[in-house]
């Protein structure tokens, strides 16, 4: 999950300048709007990055207005507090209405110290977890508006900062020895952290991940995200703190947008035709092996296929099923929702497709068109969408739980390849039927296609479920890699 956000994102000296007045004015503004309001703001900084937080919370006194704005850096529980329930500390703590309350760390950090300290075994972090969910539900049935920030720092990085602030004078006073011992178990904590994050994060009350690297991204990032969401909640028109989205022209110059996952997906990987026949034979043989393996052993299998349009899922799935006995697989291309499975939660229907003992399910688009499809074409609504990356990272941890070997693969083309893929389709009397109106009118919107891949991916890629992004401008690559993936998790599963 963290990985995910570690994509070099990174602001300018210039471009910070001259957006800071603007964002400055607007937030102060909307500060005096709020004093009038009948809810309170709470803000939540935590991650792994402890002096970016600190150092986000001067830049937030410094453009916003502190006299609205109370601060609690909630360190060890006093007597006071060991001797009342654990979240009473926070309780007592949380603003007014009309008010902004900041904290630290607070709840989730305090459940990931105590579980890697030893004091919390793994019953008792799932019982926090369920504690902080429903606290979190309390706050914002009773009207707050809980903003979560999770500010991430990549390990190298993690280590270059706490070196750098050693030989710094000026810096030095900031390490404390928590930091170096963070540290050390990076790896171990950043999995207890995911876990934290994934099962707290609610379409009411998301995390919203920030990468930490760039001091002056992460501020801009932080300030425009509490704009935005103070924008929609007050009356009236709070400028809006977003540029509007580029259009798909513009799409890919590094000019007019940030950053997102798909930018780290190598599009140059390609394979000649004579590498790929021999390749095709030895994984199609092996899938072959391993899938009589795994229906011998009871042992399921659930393949989701998302990608641009003519990326080439359809190709990827005739290759693997050639591999396969035909009793023992299923494809479901997922289209529109019936009536009834209207009728229905919208996981209803992927619950009834899930394949028996031994079997494989493969669904051609799956249930993550509600963050992707539903999003971008306001079939869903805004909560309903936010609600679905808990909902979906839930459903798949049970399907993990059950022993079922899931594989989320995304597809990756870039602009110019499909426009080629649709230029030949309508040449094609067999492909005809592949290409309509709909496929350009989606390719208009490709950025906001790609702004929703980056938060699909970002929320969604887990421990037991991580997406595989595979370069697929060339089919014969993509092809290749999807088996060789299948057949590596089968072989680890077996």
């Amino acid at each position: 999950m963290f990985e995910a956000v570690e994509i070099g994102n990174v602001l300018s000296k210039d471009v910070y300048k001259a957006l800071i007045p603007d964002l400055r004015v607007n937030l102060i503004n909307a500060q005096y709007d709020l004093r009038e309001a009948d809810f309170p703001v709470i803000i939540l900084l935590a991650g792994n990055d402890r002096i970016g937080c600190n150092a986000l919370l001067h830049t937030l006194h410094d453009i916003m207005d502190s006299r609205y704005m109370r601060t609690n850096a909630l360190g060890r529980p006093s007597t006071e507090e060991l001797e009342r329930p654990r979240f009473w500390r926070y309780w007592r703590a949380l603003p007014q209405r009309g008010q902004i309350g900041v904290f630290l760390g607070a709840w989730p950090l305090n459940a990931i110290h105590e579980y890697m300290n030893g004091n919390l075994k793994k019953s008792g972090l799932e019982r926090r977890l369920e504690h902080i969910r429903r606290f979190e539900q309390a706050l914002t049935a009773d009207g707050a508006l809980l903003l979560k920030f999770w500010l991430h720092l990549p390990k190298p990085v993690f280590k270059k900062r706490l070196k750098a602030a050693k030989k710094n004078p000026r810096e030095v006073w900031q390490i404390e020895a928590e930091d170096w011992q963070a540290y050390k178990v990076y790896d171990e904590a950043i999995k207890v952290a995911e876990r934290v994050v994934r099962q707290t994060d609610t379409g009411d009350t998301p995390w919203q991940l920030i990468e930490s690297t760039d001091a002056r991204y992460r501020d801009a990032t932080v300030g425009q995200a509490i704009l935005q969401a103070l924008s929609q909640r007050l009356p009236g028109d709070t400028a809006d703190p977003w540029p509007n989205p580029p259009s798909a022209s513009t799409a890919c110059d590094p000019h007019t947008r940030q950053p997102t996952i798909l930018d780290a997906v190598d599009l140059s990987k390609s394979l000649s035709r004579s590498d790929y026949r021999c390749q095709r034979t030895t994984y199609q043989g092996q899938l072959s092996h391993l899938s009589d393996q795994a229906a011998a052993q009871g042992i399921s299998s659930v393949l989701v296929f998302e990608g641009w349009d003519a990326a080439g899922k359809g190709g990827v799935i005739r290759r693997l099923i050639a591999a396969m006995d035909p009793e023992i697989y299923n494809v479901f291309p997922v289209s529109a929702p019936t009536p009834e499975e209207l009728a229905h939660p919208y996981l209803w229907r992927f619950w009834h497709r899930l394949p028996r003992a031994g079997d494989v399910t493969i669904f051609d688009r799956s249930w993550y068109g509600r963050v992707l499809v539903e999003r971008v074409d306001g079939f869903a609504s805004a909560a309903e969408w936010q609600r679905a990356y808990s909902e979906i990272n839930d459903f798949e941890e049970q399907l993990c739980d059950r022993g079922i070997v899931l594989l989320k693969f995304w597809l990756h083309i870039d602009l110019d390849e499909q426009l080629r893929r649709f230029q030949d389709r309508e040449t094609m009397s067999y492909k005809k039927y592949k290409i309509t109106e709909e496929d350009y009118r989606n390719r208009d919107q490709w950025p906001l296609y790609e702004q929703a891949v980056h938060d699909m991916i970002l929320r969604t890629s887990t421990e037991h479920a991580p997406w595989h992004l595979i370069p697929s401008n060339n089919k014969r690559w993509a092809r290749i890699e999807v088996l060789k993936t299948y057949c590596q998790q089968l072989e680890a599963r077996l």
